[in-house]
């Protein structure tokens, strides 16, 4: 059986939560290949030295200066995320007719379907959340976006079935065009064996541990306010860059040390060194620390209300703090390193889900 699989590049969190998925056919006896854009190519090779990778469409995302601008950006963009969609539609099926795939997997990318294979479509945000002022627009989103699930085989979804799970009601939908098959969170740290979470390290010699990522320009803007926070914060931090296409660089400036990236395994090391860690509120970083045990710090991308609402959510009961970008400041930060009641993540592991999913499909196809 012949497998591609697709991340999308918006962020390089669609690649690594495909890495379960990858590993799950690979172990059934799958010959599987990745579809990739020259932004998330590099951590995918990383991850799996072996397995071909073929160049893809890329939506090349920009977010907007202001974040409140996100929904006329979107509107402004619209054709070009049209054409970006017919396009990847297009290299699909060609795919397909050129190299014989009998599964397609595509993690939100809209169109990366074929009607000579079986596809799968996956995605946490079976609900768009839209803010406040624009919740008006809130059904057309989901319209949409049902319109784009109704088109796939199969709608998985990267969370456990029971309410709340760990995306609350953006992955707990009442209707949706196909039955959403839950597959259990996925992280790439769950290919770890021996992972030691957090809680359980016993070196804890770093106070903060920050974790950068996402696209431009909102990604150097974090990392700029990061530098300036942490180095006026009394104690030891680090600051994982997440430029996995840069070469793998380490550097000191005073009390913070800086990688411009860490394969997965040292990533994971560096985290349950961590009091706490500092991130972007994405979902795959919100599984990703789950499965490490990690005391978080959420700082939603402006413009992304999806994070917004997780780490919202996430806050309200307890699992993490929530700071807005513009709140983070070294008072607020010393503020929120002295909390006492915010523990971590529930862990999951043993996906069995995925696990029944892939076999499944397999028979089915």
């Amino acid at each position: 059986m012949k497998v591609l699989v697709a991340p999308l590049d918006w962020g390089l969190g669609h690649a690594t939560r495909c890495a379960p998925v990858v590993r799950e056919f690979l172990e059934k006896g799958c010959e599987v290949e990745l579809a990739v854009t020259r932004g998330n190519a590099a951590i995918l090779r990383e991850m799996f030295p072996d397995v071909r990778q073929r160049l893809a469409p890329s939506y090349n995302i920009v977010y907007p200066k202001h974040g409140y601008n996100m929904a006329f950006w979107l509107l402004k963009n619209s054709a070009h995320l049209n054409a970006v969609m017919r396009a990847e539609h297009h290299y699909a099926e060609e795919m397909v007719e050129r190299h014989g795939y009998d599964i397609l997997v595509s993690d939100n990318r809209f169109a990366f379907r074929s009607r000579k294979a079986k596809s799968v479509y996956m995605t946490h945000q079976c609900r768009i959340a839209f803010p406040k002022m624009f919740r008006m627009f809130e059904a057309f989103g989901a319209a949409w976006h049902a319109s784009v699930m109704s088109r796939f085989d199969e709608v998985w979804v990267p969370d456990v079935p029971e309410f709340p799970g760990y995306a609350g009601k953006l992955s707990h939908v009442d209707s949706c065009p196909r039955p959403l098959k839950f597959v259990g969170p996925l992280s790439r740290f769950s290919m770890l064996p021996d992972l030691v979470p957090a809680t359980q390290s016993a070196a804890k010699d770093l106070d903060v541990v920050a974790v950068v990522s996402g696209v431009e320009p909102a990604r150097s803007r974090f990392e700029s306010r990061l530098r300036s926070v942490l180095s006026q914060i009394p104690g030891k931090h680090a600051v994982i860059l997440g430029k996995p296409a840069s070469s793998q660089k380490c550097w000191t400036e005073g009390n913070v040390t800086f990688y411009n990236h860490l394969p997965t395994r040292e990533f994971a090391e560096v985290v349950s060194r961590a009091g706490w860690v500092i991130s972007r509120g994405g979902y795959s970083t919100v599984m990703d620390m789950a499965l490490l045990g990690a005391h978080c710090i959420f700082v939603p991308t402006p413009g992304q209300y999806e994070q917004v609402v997780l780490a919202a959510d996430l806050s309200a009961a307890g699992y993490a703090v929530s700071m807005e970008e513009d709140a983070l400041t070294v008072d607020s930060l010393k503020g929120a390193l002295q909390r006492t009641d915010v523990v971590e993540l529930p862990r999951f592991t043993g996906n069995a889900l995925l696990s029944d999913a892939v076999t499944q499909i397999l028979r089915r196809t």
